[in-house]
């Protein structure tokens, strides 16, 4: 049975490393990163006010927003200078490469 979760979003090719791209699946504003190798998938817009975070700047593992310098972990979804404040983050796979977004395991990180 095909778990009807888990969205096509991009191809693996199109995501180098170091690099983001927003994508839509459903309609729902993701931002994917790859670091390290490592995709990560994570709320597109800053829990401040909205911004579009693939506007931003990564370095290692800390994306910061483009509008108030909102700095977030990209493996957790933390915002950095607040621990309770987070973006929602989003499991990925790879497959025949094609990246995709399980978007209904959605998780508020721990």
């Amino acid at each position: 049975m095909v778990d009807k979760n888990w969205v096509y979003v991009l191809d693996d090719a199109s995501l180098p490393e170091g690099g983001m791209s927003p994508v839509y699946p459903k309609g729902i504003n993701i931002l994917l990163a790859r670091v390290n190798g490592e995709v990560y998938a994570l709320d597109g817009k800053c829990a401040h006010m909205g911004c579009p975070l693939f506007c931003g700047s990564i370095v290692g593992t800390v994306l910061t927003c483009p509008c108030h310098d909102w700095r977030f972990d990209i493996k957790t979804g933390k915002f950095l200078d607040a621990a309770e404040l987070r973006l929602k983050v989003y499991k990925t796979r790879v497959e025949d490469g094609r990246l995709f977004v399980k978007i209904s395991a959605a998780t508020e990180a721990l």
